[in-house]
């Protein structure tokens, strides 16, 4: 049977959620390593900048207020992108694996659907992984609040589809021999411009930066996140951020699934 086959939408609800549970064991499998491709690097950076830099005198004791948030961004960000992004371009275009999941008689949107499922549950995981621990490295800080703990879940959920989708769209696009310049040309700029150091506000001193930026969805991710965890910092708003999220989600859901089945049925 094909992946485009009908079936009763009880079995096509039992199907997506067997496709989702063989994703669940092999993310139990390999959390450890999951968790350190994805955290390792925000927490470098929660480190250096939040512990040793301010220790130092380079930077003041309130910049880890700032910064928090947007750790907290790019580890969703990079869990959430490479949940999906790397494993769609190795099995459409290394292993074939892909088409083990297409041969399920479900249709191929929900095969796609499953994996950005799966990629969000991750980029959470990595998300509430890395808060207490960076918590505890940066030690005080400043204004830093859980008691707007349902935002910040929220903020989680939509940040980590927005990428999911975008990964989504990545892994169906690039080739295998393109992965390091995907990282280099999409990755490396949507980190450094995405307001994961500074927020958004700073950039009043370079007015077209400030503007520029706003293409960034990851920009979206750290401002939301600097709302909900330390409201007492400039933020953008949180409708405005809310928005954004949602917009870019149904934009990277639409292109994805175009280029997935584009790929699924080419």
């Amino acid at each position: 049977m094909t992946a485009g086959a009908a079936a009763p939408r009880q079995d096509t609800l039992a199907i997506f959620g067997a496709l989702l549970r063989r994703d669940a064991r092999v993310v139990r499998r390999e959390l450890p390593f999951f968790l350190l491709r994805t955290t390792l690097q925000p927490l470098l950076v929660v480190f250096v900048f939040g512990f040793l830099l301010p220790r130092m005198g380079f930077v003041r004791g309130g910049y880890a207020g700032a910064l928090l948030p947007g750790v907290l961004a790019i580890s969703i960000t990079l869990s959430s992108v490479m949940a999906i992004a790397f494993p769609m371009i190795v099995e459409f275009g290394v292993t074939g694996e892909i088409e083990d999941r297409l041969l399920a008689p479900i249709g191929t949107r929900w095969v796609a659907a499953a994996k950005v499922v799966g990629a969000v549950v991750q980029g959470m995981l990595a998300a509430f992984f890395l808060l207490p621990i960076a918590r505890l490295i940066m030690g005080p800080i400043e204004g830093l609040t859980v008691a707007h703990f349902g935002i910040v879940l929220l903020l989680t959920v939509l940040g980590a589809a927005a990428f999911s989708t975008f990964g989504l769209w990545l892994g169906t696009t690039v080739n295998p021999q393109q992965i390091g310049t995907m990282f280099g040309v999409f990755i490396t700029p949507l980190i450094f411009f995405g307001c994961t150091y500074y927020p958004w506000q700073g950039l009043s001193v370079v007015p077209v930066m400030k503007y520029l930026v706003l293409l960034n969805p990851l920009v979206y991710v750290s401002e939301g996140m600097r709302a909900a965890i330390t409201p007492d910092l400039p933020h953008m708003p949180i409708g405005a951020v809310i928005a954004a999220l949602l917009t870019i989600t149904a934009i990277f859901w639409t292109l994805g699934m175009r280029s997935f089945r584009r790929r699924a049925l080419g």
